[in-house]
């Protein structure tokens, strides 16, 4: 409990150098609010906050409450000045309470209280799936068969599985299934870009009953049907993060390419897998803005204006030297002057092609990261104003 203490207190420390510049509050933000079933941390901080990923900022620190208090529904919020800066504390009145809050939050928190993000959208993702390397499923044990010869398997099935060492200490492993191929994106003359790693697919919770070649297992838990050829890994242990959202102290240019499920269009609180990973310097808790990659549009404007002005001839290689490239080039450039003509007559113009320009892109949001691998993240999208797409950028906040 100290070393977490410690550790959230360096966290508000660099949160608050890295932000104070930025808090800012809201124009019509009220002087308190009653907390609703249903909040989280992130949402109550946008009710005051024009960054709400800067909650940690005005939740009154206090490091003399070893347990930090929690916020319920019902609890009324007031916001106050602390030393100049605003903070949020819990009124009186607010179920017998009056304390000072405090931003730490861990995984454990009491299932009434409010959370700090939507921890049931993400709770799945931190043990499953995985991003794996290339032949790390294809050297792991494999589902030879099911019993009754059933050809899927689900829930108090059992399987029968090959490649689990016999003094294996470990009963508890996890089913997958190969999924997507996560790859950045094609560098300059290249159709494909480079490979950052392989989803390792959930697939169902499996119980050793019997070590042996083959081996026995039950299923215990399923999300899909277990297949003949799917591979065990050994069940992790939960991930017990604290999921205090700050800024990376480092520039980053990342970009979405993937989002879990699989759907064109992404909106708040899906789920999307990012570039860059633990070895870009990414850790559970950086937020990132959304950009809208810059659409292309083409410029019939000046298309128009060169061909009006005679900017868009057709110059011929050799036309300042050569005659024959010069009457070649005056002769094609006449012929399509007097095409335009007949064709502008006829209501049919049509002057070529325009020129097409990428507009620059638009911020429209922002993700917090809840996992990292070695090459790529997990991040939850937390606001949008429109929805994002794969191949959108993130940058710092």
């Amino acid at each position: 409990m100290y070393k977490k203490i410690v550790y959230f207190l360096i966290m508000s420390c660099v949160s608050f150098t890295a932000f104070s510049a930025n808090l800012e509050l809201r124009s019509d933000h009220p002087e308190q609010y009653v907390v609703k079933k249903g909040d989280t941390l992130w949402d109550i901080s946008a009710v005051f906050l024009k960054s709400p990923w800067l909650w940690p900022e005005i939740w009154q620190v206090n490091p003399q409450i070893r347990n930090p208090h929690l916020i319920y529904p019902g609890d009324v919020l007031h916001l106050s000045d602390c030393d100049g800066k605003p903070c949020l504390t819990l009124g009186p009145g607010t179920g017998g309470r009056n304390v000072k809050l405090s931003p730490g939050i861990r995984s454990s928190i009491n299932e009434h209280a409010i959370p700090p993000i939507p921890l049931d959208v993400i709770r799945p993702f931190l043990s499953r799936p995985r991003v794996v390397n290339e032949d790390t499923l294809d050297l792991a044990p494999y589902v030879l068969a099911s019993q009754d010869e059933h050809l899927i398997a689900g829930v108090e099935n059992k399987v029968y599985v090959r490649g689990i060492e016999e003094n294996e200490e470990r009963n508890r492993y996890m089913v997958f299934r190969s999924g997507e191929t996560y790859r950045d994106l094609p560098s300059e003359g290249q159709k494909e870009g480079e490979i950052l790693g392989y989803e390792a697919l959930y697939v169902a919770d499996a119980e050793m009953q019997r070590f042996g070649d083959p081996a026995t297992a039950m299923i215990t838990l399923s999300k899909r049907e277990v297949l003949v050829g799917d591979r065990l890994l050994p069940e992790e242990d939960p991930i017990d993060k604290e999921f205090i959202p700050h800024a990376p102290q480092h520039e980053v240019n990342g970009t979405i390419i993937s989002v879990i499920d699989g759907v064109s269009q992404i909106g708040q609180y899906q789920i999307v897998v990012l570039n860059q990973g633990a070895d870009s310097g990414l850790e559970a808790g950086h937020v990132l803005a959304i950009h809208e990659s810059g659409r292309y549009v083409r410029d019939t404007v000046i298309r128009d204006q060169k061909a009006r002005t005679g900017e868009d001839r057709i110059v011929f290689e050799h036309e300042d030297t050569n005659a024959v490239d010069r009457f070649l080039g005056n002769f094609y450039n006449d012929v399509r002057a007097n095409k335009r003509a007949v064709d502008k007559v006829f209501n049919e113009e049509n002057i070529g092609p325009a020129e097409v320009v990428e507009l620059p892109e638009e911020r429209i949001g922002e993700l917090m990261v809840f996992r990292t691998f070695e090459k790529v993240s997990y991040a939850l999208v937390m606001h949008l104003e429109r929805p994002a797409h794969i191949y959108d950028a993130v940058h710092l906040p």
